[in-house]
């Protein structure tokens, strides 16, 4: 039997990373799946417990170069994404740091470099073949000669140690990681983004290095001895800088998540012994009585035995309107209760909660991956061998074609592809979007479960609806009371809820309720006897009371004559029709229907105005179904079929090249919702469903499977967007940086400008995404 494990994984930074892990866990006996996440900073992995174990996973990460772990011991979801929240703000204000000192050291280091650009440099020969430093000079180093004379008065070579000062410090401080992540991928005989910055920021320093302490040595093989002590330490900075702004635009991705977890409260009010005691939510066991006080967070999930309120569960349906609970509702851990106060008992605790299984679910599917990944991770797995070997030729050619200053000029369009060429945009295009999606999904009320759920969504081109419970209530209701001729008494009613209340038949259960509803008022019975198959008869007030159908009344010598022609009339609708007679004489004609949602008429029109082809099954009979589809706006219904029949039509209509989504909520749907290429369950219905689905509605409202539909062609549309951007970018970037535009235009891209350049790519990448917020 599989088991899924999600391992946190620390050291990734960009889809190279993401990619590689994903192999190696792949390639681990006993391993059906593998999702790496490189926003998450996890691994989700499928496998068979007989062949492997969490274990042997933990140690094939490892054994990439990369650090995991068991997953936490946290008591449950909404405790263990605190503490990843904890982490992450933690990883977040380091970054922040690192970045801000940098990058103030960085302007220091410009500063100083001017003197030592005016002043000859360490070897007394006046130069710079930075552009963008060039450029600086021509605006700073009359200000700087006017304002700090006599920084222009020390010697060259102390400047030039004094940066190189400067330069270890940032590098041995804030950009420390980004080289001993590059030597692990070394030893494990791979490359990433960490290699890339390493590789270019350690060359610029070794070269400055010797040029500060043997400048002769290059001037007397006529190579320039320029210092690049600034633009490493800029280069650092800015690259510190956009992790800084993606670890932030990270956190707001998962905010819905996080709001998700502060909703329980912390404490519950139990009744224990008499004694009213307040305890840790994680100290209520399931049948405590606990209360609800008006204004209050509900603390767990329980069934109301006492009181009336009612309840706001917008957190967990996205609908603002209130809901009312009675004895016998079912209320939910977080919501917020109304201005009513009520007792109810404890029932699912812990991670077995309705909020704990929405968390579990969304951190799942926010972990998963969408088929566009794929695409991004295979050029990822072969990105950096191939910018390492753009950097070699880029520097070859500079050599060899460039008469001035050859070396030098190679050299920094060498370091300018390594650094502009970072995958970061590519590994976080198509994550963010399914973080943000999800995310938005969860507060309209709508579990999706995974990447790949929601890209297929978009595809959908036929929907399969169920009847009972998706388009219709999925309970029977009282709906018409026809009286017979002029009789307006209504004590008839009356009579005959009297007498259903006596009978356990679903039917009977409506035109109880039904005949409270409307205002009837009951009476004792006794002589109550039941006909299998026709009805019951019995005394009420002392008046014989029969109910049932046409044969029910036959049976008792009664003419239901007069009543066929209602009957019939409310048959024709798809209603079920109950005779009823009081003293030998026929009374009435009461209507038995489940009823089609309020809002699916509206979302069978909307629905249908995105594309998509309905379809309606029902086990029912074809008469009723037919009803029920006209009212909702239906043109195909396929009837009276068993589950097994559901399926068929699911498979019929794949067979024609149909993308189709199942609609439903019964454990007779769970085998057709798993057959289509994108099954949706109510929330409202079974826990089979709900399982066998790949999208929970937690709003009984069919309109959501709407939004589902545009929230996913919105999303798949920003993946594209993103993934088009980060390859473009690359495209266009590298040539740039490796100098195609000069020999034209003159124009040469700095490494600083290139570390710019690369930081901003994946921060426009992960502001695409956040657009889906809205």
């Amino acid at each position: 039997m599989s088991r899924t494990v999600t391992l946190p994984v620390t050291g990734m930074s960009c889809a190279a990373c993401q990619a590689r892990i994903q192999s190696a866990l792949e390639k681990v006996p006993g391993v059906t799946g593998a999702a790496v996440n490189l926003l998450l900073n996890s691994a989700t992995v499928h496998f068979d417990p007989s062949v492997t174990s969490p274990e042997q996973l933990v140690g094939a990460v490892r054994d990439t170069g990369y650090e995991a772990e068991l997953p936490s011991a946290a008591p449950d979801p909404a405790a263990d994404e605190l503490a990843r929240d904890t982490q992450a703000s933690e990883e977040f204000r380091a970054l922040r740091l690192k970045a801000g000192v940098s990058l103030v050291l960085g302007l220091v280091a410009m500063v100083l470099s001017m003197p030592v650009m005016a002043g000859g440099g360490p070897s007394g020969h006046a130069h710079t073949s930075d552009p963008l430093l060039a450029l600086t000079a021509r605006w700073i180093d009359p200000a700087l000669r006017s304002s700090m004379p006599w920084l222009y008065e020390l010697p060259s070579g102390v400047l030039a140690y004094g940066l190189l000062a400067i330069t270890l410090l940032v590098v041995l401080w804030a950009g420390r990681h980004f080289y001993v992540r590059a030597w692990q991928a070394f030893r494990h005989h791979a490359a990433d983004m960490n290699t890339l910055i390493a590789v270019g920021t350690g060359a610029a320093l070794l070269f400055s290095v010797f040029a500060t302490v043997d400048p002769g040595f290059f001037l007397a093989r006529g190579v320039v001895p320029d210092l690049y002590y600034e633009a490493v330490i800029l280069i650092i900075a800015l690259i510190l800088m956009g992790n800084a702004l993606e670890a932030r635009a990270r956190r707001r991705t998962s905010e819905a998540l996080r709001a998700l977890t502060t909703l329980q409260p912390a404490v519950a009010l139990v009744v224990r012994n008499g004694a009213e005691l307040a305890l840790p939510v994680a100290e209520v066991r399931g049948g405590d009585l606990v209360i609800a006080r008006p204004g209050e967070r509900i603390a767990v999930d329980g069934t109301i035995v006492e009181g009336t309120s009612a309840v706001d569960e917008s957190m967990l349906t996205g609908e603002s309107l209130p809901v009312e609970k009675v004895a016998g509702s079912l209320v939910v851990g977080g919501t917020m209760n109304g201005t009513g106060g009520f007792r109810y008992r404890a029932t699912t605790l812990g991670t077995d909660s309705v909020l704990a299984r929405i968390v579990r679910l969304l951190r799942e599917a926010q972990g998963s991956r969408a088929p566009l990944q794929r695409l991004a991770d295979r050029i990822s797995g072969i990105f950096v061998p191939v910018v390492v070997s753009m950097a070699i030729a880029t520097f070859v050619v500079w050599y060899l074609l460039v008469p001035e200053a050859p070396f030098v000029r190679a050299f920094a369009a060498g370091v300018a592809v390594l650094i502009i060429a970072c995958p970061c945009a590519m590994g976080l295009a198509v994550p963010t979007a399914i973080m943000v999606a999800t995310g938005r999904a969860a507060e309209l009320g709508l579990l999706i479960k995974g990447g790949e759920a929601l890209e297929r969504a978009g595809k959908i081109d036929t929907v399969v609806l169920d009847k009972t419970g998706t388009v219709t209530e999925g309970r029977p209701v009282l709906t018409d009371v026809v009286p017979y001729g002029d009789d307006t008494d209504p004590s008839w009613l009356g009579q005959v809820a009297s007498l259903e209340a006596a009978s356990e038949h679903p039917v009977a259960a409506a035109i109880v309720a039904g005949a409270a509803g409307r205002g009837a008022t009951r009476e004792q019975v006794t002589g109550f006897s039941a006909v299998a198959g026709h009805g019951a008869v019995g005394l009420v007030g002392g008046a014989r009371v029969v109910v049932g159908n046409e044969a029910m009344l036959a049976k008792e010598g009664i003419d239901s004559g007069p009543l066929r022609e209602s009957a019939g009339r409310l048959a024709a609708q798809g209603k079920t029709t109950v005779y009823a007679a009081v003293n030998g004489r026929p009374t009435g004609v009461l209507a038995v229907a489940d009823p089609i949602r309020a809002s699916s008429a509206a979302a069978v029109t909307t629905l249908l105005g995105l594309g998509l082809e309905l379809v309606m099954v029902s086990g029912d009979n074809r008469s009723t179904a037919l009803a029920v589809a006209r009212q909702a706006g239906i043109d195909r219904v396929l009837a009276e079929v068993l589950p097994e029949g559901k399926v068929a039509e699911v498979r019929r209509l794949q067979a024609l090249g149909r993308t189709v989504a199942m609609v439903g909520d019964g454990i007779n749907d769970a085998p057709a919702l798993a057959a289509a290429d994108l099954g949706i369950a109510m929330g409202s219905g079974t826990d089979i469903a709900a399982e066998a689905a790949d999208v929970v509605l937690m709003r009984a409202d069919l309109g959501t499977v709407a939004q589902v539909v545009r929230l996913s062609r919105k999303t798949v549309r920003v993946m594209r967007q993103n993934l088009f951007w980060a390859f473009v970018y690359n495209v266009i970037g590298i040539p740039v940086a490796a100098g195609v535009l000069y020999p034209f235009f003159g124009i040469l891209l700095s490494p600083i400008l290139a570390s710019a350049a690369m930081a901003l790519s994946s921060v426009c990448v992960v502001g695409n995404s956040l657009r889906l917020r809205g």
